[in-house]
């Protein structure tokens, strides 16, 4: 059943008038509302099959972004994420993306690779080719090891051989399995093929396997976003909106051509995945090595990200990037509100899911980039941090809106300025 992302008011409400929205627009079942309202829906024991030495829980707040128009589908983004300002900047920007039709996206097909090293080859370039000629039967004894996964149409589906002639340990060749791995993330299905082809891959090269294992770098499992904004969707009390697109457009192009700078760049962008990829349990240290790897495959460490102006003058951005997640197997299947993040979001395969997470960076680095091209980032970044800065302070109830308001009005966002506006209003 269709939703409406845009959520008037959302923000207004108290978080069980919030969880009672999401319940009637999405009619989510009793099971799935008390996961929402208990913050413990991890339990312990639980825990402790997930990981090793399990003590207790660390919880992060668990949010919804809205507005979010996708391939012409609303949809609900849950985040996990401690951060002032991420919620609330994609959710705006991407307020701003439904005037022109929202988020257009698409993806690659899930194509992972697992890595076998093979070292001690004294022919490696003969021994490339011997792999070359025995792909058939490579393939075939990897796939001989996953038949479900065969039978959902994914599996082995090639071999590529990297000749390294020198290196700190002589001649090197790294074979590389593409498997397909549909709905999975896909470490252990590649890890396990990787495993199990490795003795014929010693027969056949004549060298010795040592390490097998898959890649973070999942370059061929793409997922990209595009959206598109007029002049006028910029415009403010104090500035003109193709000034503000020409303002990000240099501050993008700043990030293309300087690492220091493309680090913060890429790291906003992030700041809208990571806290998606975290609340579906996937594997969030992956994605970040993916992307980072990703933004330098050209030699040098760029954006992930492009702001450019069509020829109405339009400011167009894109993203493409490494999306290496799945609806199936680990945290997943596991973690209660992992599974309830999913069923939010409505996805019907993990490329889906890589593309609505492509979207939210896209979006979160245009909040920061039209941030810095006019008030500067700090601005409203402190306004929500001063949330944070008054309950430091000891406010509570409506004593924090009190005081975050003076602060913010004054521009001074520390914990001893929270704590005299608290005494002088607890004493009035």
């Amino acid at each position: 059943m269709p939703i409406d992302s845009r959520l008037p008011n959302f923000r207004s409400l108290s978080p069980a008038q919030r969880i009672d929205h999401l319940t009637t627009l999405l009619k989510l079942s009793d099971q799935d509302q008390q996961l929402l309202r208990n913050a413990g829906a991890l339990p312990l024991e639980i825990a402790d099959g997930m990981i090793e030495n399990v003590v207790g829980k660390f919880e992060l707040p668990y949010a919804i972004a809205t507005n979010f128009l996708v391939n012409g589908r609303d949809v609900l983004v849950p985040l996990v994420v401690e951060e002032p300002s991420v919620v609330a900047a994609a959710s705006y920007m991407a307020k701003l993306a439904r005037a022109a039709g929202g988020f257009r996206t698409s993806s690659s097909a899930p194509l992972m690779r697992a890595q076998v090293q093979i070292v001690g080859v004294t022919d490696p370039y003969g021994a490339r080719q011997r792999l070359l000629r025995s792909k058939d039967e490579i393939i075939a004894l990897a796939n001989s090891k996953d038949t479900l996964l065969l039978q959902l149409g994914g599996g082995c589906r090639d071999i590529e051989i990297h000749t390294f002639e020198q290196s700190a340990v002589g001649p090197m060749l790294v074979m590389h399995l593409i498997v397909d791995v549909r709905d999975a993330m896909g470490a252990n299905t590649v890890n396990t093929m990787a495993e199990t082809v490795a003795p014929l891959v010693e027969k056949v090269s004549g060298g010795k396997v040592r390490l097998r294992i898959l890649s973070n770098l999942a370059d061929l499992r793409l997922a990209r976003a595009e959206a598109r904004f007029t002049p006028e969707t910029f415009d403010t009390a104090e500035l003109k909106g193709k000034d503000v697109i020409d303002g990000i457009i240099e501050a993008y192009t700043f990030a293309a051509i300087d690492p220091y700078r493309a680090a913060t760049h890429n790291k906003g962008i992030m700041n809208g995945i990571d806290p998606l990829v975290v609340a579906t349990g996937n594997d969030w240290r992956a994605i970040e090595a993916g992307a980072h790897a990703y933004a330098s495959r050209n030699g040098h460490y760029g954006s992930l990200t492009t702001w450019e102006k069509d020829k109405q003058g339009h400011l167009v951005g894109t993203i493409e990037m490494p999306m290496s997640l799945g609806l199936v197997g680990g945290a997943t299947k596991t973690h209660p509100m992992a599974q309830v993040s999913l069923r939010i979001l409505d996805v019907k395969s993990a490329q889906e899911l890589a593309e609505i997470a492509v979207a939210v960076g896209l979006a979160q680095n245009l909040g920061a980039l039209r941030a810095l091209a006019t008030e500067g980032i700090q601005r409203g970044h402190m306004a929500l941090h001063a949330r944070n800065i008054a309950m430091q302070a000891g406010a509570v109830g409506e004593e924090v809106d009190w005081v975050v308001k003076q602060m913010v009005q004054a521009r001074d966002v520390r914990t001893e300025r929270a704590g005299a506006l608290l005494n002088e209003r607890r004493n009035k």
